[in-house]
């Protein structure tokens, strides 16, 4: 189907991706294109709650809300902390395409492991040892959001050490990274490294803050979340000012549910900020995927990760339709 048969958002597309995600066979992707894209009020998402790949994760819940890492090494982090990075990788999987909430058991005792990682200050720390992580802090806060918890304390208290840990320019970095150090087993269990404000920010780090504040529907409207934004989207197809994303090529390397930061997570969050399709920069990014679109309607993106699902690409391309018909208003 070519573009002078299409409408509303899928108008700047060369082929509509709607009928190949209808058809995909896969219930989850089918029921939020029919609720997200074609606004079927009749959808109900709690029946993906009981499909058997989500049954399965579940069974593996351990008695303390977590998810236990299969691979444990003492290379850099101690287990319990890998084990905080195996739940935020289940926990992208139960919300992002399952939309678990916290109306479910599973769900609040997963909230109440990631909140008890939560510092005084603040942030949730562990990842990275003792130090500083904005970008897990933010990842497992977006998800903690969606999940239903936008008005618990201790979300808020999440973003007020967010914000105050910004950089001069008024956006992210890792500051290990700032000071130039690297991550090492015995970095890892030393004192806390305090960042080095005037170095620059990373699209890598910021990119996944913002989609936090994407998340948060009164956050999504602050004028710092803004000015992060207008960071982020100068930096498109460039590379970072570190290190961990030393090549523009990152930028198309995808992975879903998002993890770091890459072309289509950073123009869903700058989508929830108020940028408009116009804007030249975000145009530029919008032309990348519409340049690169099968003649299926899915796009043939270069997964860095996909945990194993033979529908990646489906769901990447349902992403990239929710930030189409965001951008159409």
């Amino acid at each position: 189907m070519t573009e002078d048969h299409l409408s509303g958002w899928r108008s700047v597309l060369k082929y509509d991706p709607v009928p190949s995600l209808l058809n995909s066979g896969n219930e989850a992707i089918v029921a939020q294109t029919k609720q997200q894209l074609l606004d079927d009020v009749t959808v109900d998402p709690r029946r993906m709650w009981t499909r058997p790949v989500v049954l399965r994760l579940l069974r593996k819940q351990t008695g303390n809300g977590s998810w236990r890492y299969a691979r444990r090494t003492a290379r850099v982090r101690m287990a319990e902390d890998y084990d905080q990075i195996e739940t935020y990788r289940v926990l992208r999987e139960l919300v992002e395409k399952y939309g678990l909430t916290n109306q479910h058991g599973s769900m609040v005792r997963a909230a109440e492991f990631v909140f008890g990682r939560q510092t005084e200050a603040g942030d949730i720390r562990g990842i990275y040892g003792t130090q500083y992580t904005p970008n897990y802090t933010a990842g497992l806060l977006e998800l903690l959001i969606k999940a239903g918890y936008q008005d618990d304390w201790r979300v808020e208290k999440c973003f007020r050490w967010l914000l105050e840990y910004r950089q001069e320019d008024g956006a992210w970095a890792i500051p290990l990274r700032t000071v130039g150090a690297k991550f090492t087993r015995k970095l890892m269990t030393t004192r806390t490294i305090e960042p080095m404000r005037s170095r620059p920010s990373s699209w890598l780090v910021t990119g996944v803050v913002l989609r936090a504040f994407a998340a948060h529907p009164r956050y999504r409207s602050s004028p710092e979340a803004r000015a992060a934004g207008d960071f982020l989207k100068t930096m498109l197809f460039k590379k970072d000012n570190y290190r961990d994303r030393g090549s523009p090529n990152y930028w198309t390397s995808f992975t879903y549910p998002f993890w770091f930061t890459d072309l289509l997570s950073a123009m869903d969050s700058l989508s929830f900020l108020g940028f408009e399709k116009d804007d030249p920069q975000i145009s530029n990014g919008l032309a990348w995927f519409m340049e690169n679109q099968r003649k299926d309607g899915t796009w043939g993106l270069r997964q860095l990760r996909s945990g194993g699902d033979t529908d990646v690409q489906l769901w990447s391309a349902l992403a990239i339709c929710r930030v189409l018909k965001r951008l159409d208003r």
